[in-house]
């Protein structure tokens, strides 16, 4: 299926503290997302970036939950492009930045009325809240205030309250959770497949189980952290945790979603050059974009 994608960039590095992450839109526009999606037969139209403040112009504001006010500033912003590209019938891929921007891109399928689903791609859980959080970066709390846990800064983007429901998500690849998360995780809900049960059943497994649970939506909304990578394969993250997925790993969980002819849009985050080898990281991120949106072995 052809389709018509229009990319943005959101440079923003205010979630967490390690610095680099602004330059992710970069280094996977440097990588070849464009003509890697043209060869797929897809019509492509890069936005450029969106305006984000630098975290040495901003206050930090509220320790528990640092750049908070400026965060839901840029995640509205987010949410508008977002918002416009689903009453065009376009294709969004919103490149990061810091994981927080996906607070923006999916309030905005809340909005439109999307019949949505989310796998959320993670080594981490994103399910802290300010009074949870041991660090107070927000990039650790967007999947939480989707769900309507959190600060109203955040899950009152485009609606107040959750814009999704337990039923709606599966977070694939986790293997590092804060105490306090991983509690309100298991009480959440949400189908949650560790990097344990992938080794016990295999990604192809793992795959479909997500799919299955998410089975009685129409759209699918894949927001992949490359973190969700083992280092060895994605060096180029703000928060790398050994045992991650594995390259071929990967590739399976993108082609399978793939086949589904569910996905509907894409963020890829947490891309931080200045950690990378030679661009490594955003090169693994295009091609797992290519995947994701139909290139094939055979």
């Amino acid at each position: 299926m052809n389709r018509n994608i229009r990319i943005f960039g959101v440079p923003m590095d205010l979630g967490q503290r390690r610095r680099g992450v602004d330059m992710g839109p970069s280094a996977l526009r440097y990588a070849g997302l464009d003509s890697q999606l043209r060869a797929l037969g897809h019509t492509v139209n890069d936005n450029g970036d969106l305006i984000v403040p630098l975290p040495e112009n901003e206050p930090p504001g509220n320790s528990r939950a640092r750049h908070l006010d400026s965060i839901a500033d840029v995640c509205r912003d987010v949410y508008t492009h977002a918002l416009a590209c689903l009453e065009h019938h376009e294709t969004a891929i919103f490149l990061g930045g810091d994981h927080s921007i996906s607070v923006g891109t999916v309030s905005a399928m809340d909005t439109h009325g999307e019949n949505v689903g989310v796998i959320w791609v993670d080594a981490h859980g994103d399910f802290n809240t300010p009074e949870t959080t041991p660090s107070g970066n927000v990039h650790g709390m967007a999947l939480a205030a989707l769900l309507g846990r959190g600060p109203a800064e955040l899950t009152h983007i485009g609606r107040p309250g959750a814009k999704l429901k337990p039923s709606e998500v599966a977070l694939i690849g986790a293997r590092d959770l804060d105490p306090e998360e991983r509690v309100a995780l298991r009480d959440s809900g949400i189908l949650v497949i560790t990097m344990r049960d992938i080794d016990e059943m295999g990604m192809a497994a793992a795959a479909h189980q997500a799919l299955e649970k998410l089975g009685h939506l129409n759209r699918l909304h894949i927001s992949l952290d490359m973190d969700s990578l083992d280092p060895m394969e994605a060096p180029g993250v703000g928060t790398p945790v050994p045992g991650g997925l594995t390259y071929r790993e990967a590739h399976l969980l993108m082609e399978i979603f793939s086949d589904s002819g569910k996905i509907g849009s894409l963020d890829i985050v947490e891309v931080n050059p200045i950690l990378d080898e030679r661009n490594r990281t955003a090169r693994l991120g295009v091609e797992l974009a290519a995947s994701l949106f139909g290139r094939r072995i055979l």
